[in-house]
């Protein structure tokens, strides 16, 4: 910081250095400061794998949800408020949690959006979500 004494004003503190380091500053906590991330996390399975077996130790876990909200676990069909229990019920042995979300179409996003927070509601540790394309094999 500087001083300047000129007789007619008196002492004249110089304020442009004070200001370089307060840019400075702010730029600095604007880098470290980690984005505020938004919307759900979801891994979805990559085209040209093996296909997927239906042997019964094939112990994957299906949410299908059709056009109508009506819900099905792997083939049995389930009500939406009772979705988060019986996932609890079916992973309380796993030791991997993991769920599939497979949607028609025509069925609104933010009925998937619910199952999918449900899903993590039931501390399921990832959720991928099956699409058409891939169950055709395209």
């Amino acid at each position: 910081m500087a001083f300047t004494n000129s007789s007619a004003r008196g002492a004249e503190l110089n304020v442009t250095p004070l200001i370089d380091i307060l840019l400075v500053l702010l730029i600095i906590f604007m880098v470290i400061t980690p984005p505020k991330t938004l919307g759900l996390s979801a891994a979805l399975p990559q085209p040209g794998g093996d296909p997927p077996t239906n042997s019964p130790a094939d112990r994957s876990v299906v949410i299908q949800l059709d056009g109508d909200s009506n819900l099905r676990i792997n083939t049995e069909p389930i009500r939406l408020p009772d979705l988060g229990a019986r996932l609890l019920d079916i992973f309380k042995t796993r030791a991997e949690r993991v769920v599939f979300v497979q949607a028609r179409a025509d069925t609104e996003f933010q009925y998937v959006a619910q199952v999918v927070d449900i899903a993590k509601g039931a501390s399921i540790d990832h959720v991928g979500l099956l699409t058409a394309r891939l169950d055709d094999g395209r």
